[in-house]
């Protein structure tokens, strides 16, 4: 017999909720094939099966809160273990009927799919291990004509009830928490954008043939801010009781956004990434987090965050800190506006930019002068490659 126990979440995540098991008792598994899912204020982790046996017994149950090292279940090592096939004549298959829908097993994501589309599940076939459904299938079956519309459970004619998941508790109350411990205080500035849209014209070809990926708008703040937290590392700074810990790394954590809600997967080292570097760690981080792939690894040690609000087309917000971060820049959307330049007016692609800062930690002064530093090298992004 092996136990199967809740293993090591991360840093500062001591519990999780059973959020569905993919298997049921007396079910013969394979070496590796995921038996739980398990839902931390952070990230989904899927406990596999350590050996082939049956998973003889099922102590947490789905919605249970467990800590690490709780026992979710025991396996009966080597038993029920499928025997190996024999040859057998060739016969004409017989059609085979459609599996009820209680007999189908899904991928653990692939349930939160079919319940947010009301995909009739019998209808779907797995491509996964022993045809095993995977969020891929469902996606694809929910774009057929004949998938069902979603399905609303209400608790009265005008609302419904839904309870928060894990990652959206964690969420509120971080972001609250946030808000009552920093004194938060946020500046705001405009970018022109001219410069940098005409260098991704210019050798976007060229970056995409090198690095096999497009040259974004993120990588250009990337690297500014850290020129600017160079310069002025307070804003690179927390506070621990009544100290200050002045970060000497650049890890940068970019915001994105999931169904599930919001994460912030964090790219290290960014001073010693070049722009591919950092537009591939992007690319990666955002797949991760879209399919669900995210590690504690991935969201720990942030230094500062960055916020593009504007890819869903806002023009102006307060971002609220990360903390214990001091600092998180919001990005904006571009729209042309009449500027005057050399005292000519003319139209320029323009960008508010907003940095909130821990007033505590920074003053007007710095941050000020930290936000000056990250619209210089942005319009003149030249000055990335010079170090000025």
């Amino acid at each position: 017999m092996t136990d199967i126990v809740v293993p090591v979440l991360g840093e500062s995540v001591t519990e999780a909720i059973i959020a569905s098991w993919s298997v049921s008792e007396g079910e013969a598994v394979v070496k590796d094939q995921i038996l739980v899912e398990l839902e931390t204020d952070k990230v989904s982790i899927e406990v596999s099966a350590p050996e082939d046996g049956v998973l003889s017994k099922i102590v947490a149950q789905e919605g249970d809160e467990v800590e690490i090292g709780a026992l979710l279940a025991v396996l009966e090592v080597g038993a029920g273990k499928a025997p190996a096939p024999t040859a057998t004549p060739a016969t004409t298959p017989e059609p085979v009927a459609a599996k009820p829908a209680s007999d189908i097993k899904t991928m653990p994501s692939a349930a939160r799919k079919i319940a947010q589309t009301g995909v009739d599940a019998s209808t779907i076939a797995g491509t996964g291990k022993a045809g095993r459904i995977t969020k891929g299938d469902v996606i694809a079956a929910a774009k057929t004509p004949t998938s069902a519309p979603v399905i609303a459970v209400e608790t009265g004619p005008r609302q419904e009830r839904v309870k928060m998941s894990r990652l959206r508790q964690t969420i509120a109350r971080r972001l609250k928490e946030a808000q009552n411990t920093a004194a938060i205080l946020t500046t705001f500035n405009e970018v022109d954008m001219t410069a940098i849209m005409a260098s991704r014209k210019k050798y976007q070809e060229l970056f995409v043939k090198k690095h096999g990926i497009k040259l974004g708008f993120m990588s250009f703040f990337v690297k500014a801010c850290v020129q600017a937290l160079k310069d002025i590392p307070e804003v690179n700074a927390e506070i621990d009781g009544d100290t200050l810990i002045f970060k000497n790394h650049y890890d940068i954590g970019v915001a994105v956004g999931t169904e599930k809600g919001l994460v912030v997967p964090v790219i290290t080292d960014c001073d010693a990434l070049s722009m591919g570097g950092v537009e591939q760690a992007i690319a990666n981080m955002g797949a991760k987090a879209r399919d669900g792939k995210l590690t504690m690894a991935d969201m720990s040690g942030a230094t500062f965050t960055i916020s593009n609000g504007g890819v869903y087309g806002s023009l102006m917000s307060t971002p609220i800190l990360n903390a214990p971060q001091s600092g998180i820049l919001g990005m904006h959307t571009i729209q042309k506006r009449t500027m005057v330049v050399n005292d000519e007016i003319v139209i320029r692609p323009m960008m508010y930019i907003a940095l909130s800062y821990d007033h505590r930690v920074v003053d007007g002064k710095g941050a000020v002068t930290f936000f000056i530093r990250v619209k210089e090298c942005l319009e003149n992004p030249d000055r990335l490659l010079f170090d000025l």
